[in-house]
Order: structure tokens, then sequence, then C-alpha cells
């Protein structure tokens, strides 16, 4: 028997995971919501698993979709990585908060005020990132421009 056997009634969190699934600010919360979705066969479930496929700002978050819907035996194509910025201006969000900071200001501050000012655009290329967040993020800062 595997984890996909037929449980058509819904989980008694199913609110809460339906929330989780549009808290922009954490992927991994969100993560975990497809993950557990997945196994329960229903048409509320699978509606929302094709939500988080067709639309969610982390690719591993739709790319966990696919496989769940995939697993509850769903005709789905894989999604693909966007190429295109993530969070949309991305680079206008990241200059306004480099102007907000003192001109003499460290990569930490401006990480830190990003966090607190934007957590869905710092959550979001976190998540895209992996690894190489911190590499990208602090690139990126050293060349924008704010004069």
């Amino acid at each position: 028997m595997s984890n996909y056997e037929e449980r058509t009634d819904l989980p008694a969190n199913f609110d809460e995971l339906k929330k989780s699934i549009n808290r922009t600010a954490n992927w991994r919360e969100r993560l975990d919501a497809v993950e557990e979705l997945g196994n329960w066969k229903t048409r509320e479930t699978i509606e929302l698993l094709k939500y988080s496929m067709a639309g969610d700002s982390v690719y591993k978050v739709r790319e966990a979709a696919y496989r769940q819907l995939l697993a509850l035996g769903e005709n789905v194509s894989k999604p693909e990585p966007k190429e295109e910025d993530a969070v949309k201006n991305t680079k206008k969000i990241l200059v306004r908060i480099k102007k907000s900071l003192p001109k003499d200001h460290s990569y930490e501050e401006f990480k830190e005020k990003l966090k607190k000012m934007r957590i869905d655009v710092y959550d979001t290329y976190e998540g895209n990132k992996g690894e190489e967040f911190d590499k990208w993020l602090e690139q990126l800062w050293s060349e924008l421009r704010t004069r």
C-alpha cells in the first residue's frame, strides 16, 4: 500500500495548509504544505497543488507540487524554472533599500534591512538560489548604483 491510497476526505488542517500555500514570506512552509497536501487525493487538494505548481515564486515548491500531482495520478507537465526575476522590479527594490542606508553601510546591514523590509523578496531568492544566495546577493549589492 502506498502513501497515496484513495483518501477522499480533506485533512483536518486543510484551512491551515491553504493559508500556508499563500504565505509569500516562507517558502519552506509552502513546501511543507505541498508535501502534506500530496497525501490527500481530493479535488480541493489537487487544485491547491496545481495552484502551487503554476504560480509559486520558488522553483523547489513548484517542482514538489508537480511530483505530488504525478504521484496522485494527475496528468501534468513539469514546470520550467523562470529565467526572469522571480520578483518583479527586484533591482529597483534593492536600490531603494541600499539608498535608505548610510553610504558606508556593510553588506550584512543591507541584507538585514532587506530581510526586515521585504521578507518576500529575501525569502523567494533564498529559496531559489539555495547555497548560492549570499554570494549572489552580495555580488548584486556591490554592483547596485545609488547615485
